[in-house]
């Protein structure tokens, strides 16, 4: 049995302490025995989880080949991110998960949309007499998970509306639960939050157009808010492509984006940490970080809720999300403080995953 050894600055306690490394789990027991320190300088985070990726969708398209999408979790992985939620892809990404060296991959199944509803060729279209089905094929394709799409443009108004009559999204999100499974939803407007969060939905993502009394419902029901702040970034990059409307709609998004965090700050809502990665390259962890602080986030926060918050979400905080005695191994390191300068999360230099080392760029 090889027990490793480290010792630097755990976050975010802020206190150095030596850590060992037996059969994948942490110990912060003294270990009496022959031991190989393997780092010894830097600071120490558990692993990020980032709650809203896609594996196997890039800005250019699909990526259905295995090498191409293991080249996309090694990127979220070298970034610091060793657990990602797949929030919808329309390849099969199963091959992740066989491979020990990439982050562990909670798949949500297929988009749910409607026809005309969505982005083309992206998710499934079903009429809404069909929805509660199809909730209960995708939960089979899933991990616990399936996303819905909550709004998106009509074109026959040329506006963001919902896109599930209420009576048969409640049917479908008690369908999920029936069957263990938790309910994501892709929503920019209010429009749609009334009937999601009657209907007792699990986690909103995006929420440009939230309002404080929304946020505030969310905070009592114990929805969690992931707002991919970098998904607008790329609404502005693109908007150019689209009608007049639709580009008003868009930039009207990207503005109400800060004003709506910035509340979600205030109120209080639980909110977890997720790139969107597909839009952008992945393994942009640093940016959404530097997003979330930008907009008045504290560092500790953001770190926060791509740890701990994040594993509470998925149901793994008895496992993961924080560095206690007896959870997996899964670590990264970055030489400088993320808590006094965010930016320190574009240098993670050392990623373990299950006690083993999957990057170790100082050579330590």
């Amino acid at each position: 049995m090889t027990v490793l050894h480290v010792r630097k600055i755990l976050l975010p306690d802020e206190v150095e302490r030596d850590a060992w490394l037996i059969d994948g789990r942490l110990t912060f027991d003294r270990y009496a025995g022959a031991a190989e320190t393997i780092s010894d300088r830097g600071y120490v985070l558990p692993g990020f989880v980032d709650a809203h990726c896609h594996i196997g969708l890039a800005p250019e398209g699909h990526v259905p080949d295995p090498d191409g999408q293991a080249t996309q979790a090694r990127r979220d992985r070298d970034a610091g991110a060793l657990l990602l939620r797949d929030a919808g892809s329309p390849v099969d990404n199963t091959g992740v998960q066989r491979r020990d060296d990439l982050p562990r991959l909670i798949r949500a199944g297929r988009h749910i949309a409607r026809p005309y509803r969505y982005i083309r060729d992206l998710g499934v279209e079903v009429e809404p007499d069909d929805l509660v089905a199809e909730v209960e094929r995708q939960a089979g394709r899933g991990d616990g998970w399936v996303k819905l799409v909550g709004d998106w443009i009509d074109r026959s108004t040329g506006d963001l509306g919902p896109v599930w009559p209420d009576d048969v999204l409640k049917d479908a999100v008690a369908r999920a639960h029936e069957l263990d499974v938790r309910v994501a939803v892709h929503v920019f407007g209010e429009d749609a939050l009334p009937a999601l969060i009657t209907a007792g939905v699990d986690s909103i993502e995006h929420g440009s157009f939230l309002k404080p009394d929304t946020l505030q419902l969310m905070k009592q029901k114990g929805i969690y808010l992931t707002p991919t702040l970098m998904a607008s970034e790329w609404v502005m990059a693109k908007i150019g492509n689209y009608p007049p409307a639709i580009q008003a709609k868009g930039k009207a998004a990207t503005d109400a984006r800060t004003e709506m965090f910035r509340n979600a700050l205030k109120v209080g809502v639980k909110i977890s940490f997720g790139t969107d990665a597909a839009v952008f390259p992945h393994g942009m962890n640093a940016k959404e970080f530097a997003l979330m602080t930008g907009l008045g986030m504290k560092p500790i926060d953001a770190l926060l809720s791509a740890t701990s918050v994040d594993a509470e979400l998925f149901g793994v905080a008895d496992q993961l999300g924080t560095l206690e005695k007896g959870k997996l191994a899964d670590v990264i390191a970055m030489p400088g403080d993320p808590t006094a300068d965010i930016t320190a999360t574009e240098r993670v230099f050392f990623v373990m995953k299950d006690g083993k080392i999957v990057k170790n760029a100082a050579g330590l």
